[in-house]
């Protein structure tokens, strides 16, 4: 863009954008929508990527403004010519804010997210990596004010996870770039880790690695049916550490879904009812991320982001605990802080992830 245009075309393009924010903004306060929490959420989560839009466009509508105003004025008084390139490279930013904002983005950005963590190849010092990871998101979404749920776990002799399942929820109503989805959605994959296990008596480095499986999580159950006679339940009763039991009633619940063979199991919760509703969440959020993948795979032929579309089943990660590196291998992106970020320091790792699909993102619409 040059500050000779101003483009008010793009400007004009926003009129159903600002049009609908008004109409969201009158809907945060009519009754049915204070009434109805679940709605209230969704519609607060709408309104917030609304404003950022009307934001981003007032200041791009002010900077144009303020721009013209010192050119007519230049003539006269030259200290209003001393402001104009200040001005222009105010517009220029301000184009660039905005075109960002509504370059097209991920619509469950904004959402929470349900990530699990299974122990791989390696045994118990895969299982113990399991629990690092565990460790990290959960220390990384203190940092970012994100509440923490443990769904279900499954424990080792050791203190590792054999498998861990989270909810990672964000408060209020982020803005789309905030959401939690928006941050985790690129942790997907193969977690590799080099050291030298506990349970090694000769001090040799040895390679094991975990899977990590990230989806957003499901607002609204009915947006994805289920058949409750594709489903088999069976109940049982918790078990902690080493397998003993922790609870003298059948509470435990595992779902399997027969068409798919997902099998989700819960044991947290009290009962076996609570056990049995978080199952189908995670359940339903399992399914939708099915279905979102094979949409996805649908349209490979599509451009595509290079971040969202690796393989799940490679390896996306290092962790080499000799030399405190941290490298991944989508990005390139290389850091000797591997301590800092196991405990919790993740945010130039992601960012490094962001800026690929932010990039790739700008070029998709610059391309029409």
């Amino acid at each position: 863009m040059t500050s000779e245009n101003p483009a008010d075309d793009e400007l004009s393009a926003l009129g159903p954008i600002l049009n609908e924010y008004r109409e969201v903004e009158a809907q945060m306060s009519a009754p049915q929508t204070l009434a109805d929490p679940s709605l209230m959420r969704k519609v607060g989560r709408r309104y917030a990527e609304l404003g950022r839009i009307k934001a981003a466009a007032d200041r791009f509508t002010a900077a144009r403004d303020d721009l013209g105003a010192a050119r007519e004025l230049a003539d006269e008084d030259s200290s209003f010519a001393e402001e104009i390139p200040a001005l222009e490279n105010e517009l220029d930013n301000a184009h660039d804010a905005l075109m960002t904002i509504l370059a097209p983005r991920d619509p469950e950005d904004a959402l929470d997210t349900i990530l699990e963590i299974k122990a791989g190849e390696g045994g118990e010092e895969s299982a113990l990596f399991a629990s690092d990871l565990a460790r990290m998101y959960a220390r990384y979404a203190e940092t970012q004010g994100w509440s923490v749920t443990e769904l279900s776990a499954t424990h080792t002799e050791l203190g590792g996870y054999k498998d861990i399942t989270l909810a990672i929820r964000a408060k209020g109503t982020p803005a789309p770039d905030q959401g939690v989805w928006a941050h985790l959605k690129f942790e997907g994959g193969v977690h590799r880790v080099q050291r030298v296990p506990v349970t090694e008596s000769q001090g040799r480095i040895h390679t094991s690695a975990a899977g990590v499986f990230v989806m957003p999580e499901i607002e609204d159950e009915g947006e994805i049916v289920i058949d409750p006679n594709d489903l088999r339940i069976d109940v049982y009763r918790s078990s902690g550490p080493g397998g003993q039991s922790v609870n003298t009633t059948d509470s435990a619940v595992r779902i399997t879904h027969l068409p798919s063979g997902i099998v989700v199991s819960m044991q947290n919760e009290k009962s076996q009812l609570q056990n049995k509703e978080a199952a189908l969440r995670v359940l339903a959020s399992r399914l939708a991320a099915e279905a979102r993948a094979r949409k996805e795979e649908e349209a490979s032929a599509q451009r595509r982001s290079q971040v969202r579309t690796v393989d799940r089943s490679e390896r996306i990660r290092t962790y080499n605990f000799p030399e405190n590196r941290i490298t991944d291998h989508r990005t390139g992106y290389k850091a000797h802080n591997l301590d800092q970020v196991l405990a919790g320091a993740l945010t130039d790792v992601i960012a490094s992830l962001q800026e690929v699909d932010e990039a790739e993102r700008l070029a998709s619409a610059a391309n029409g």
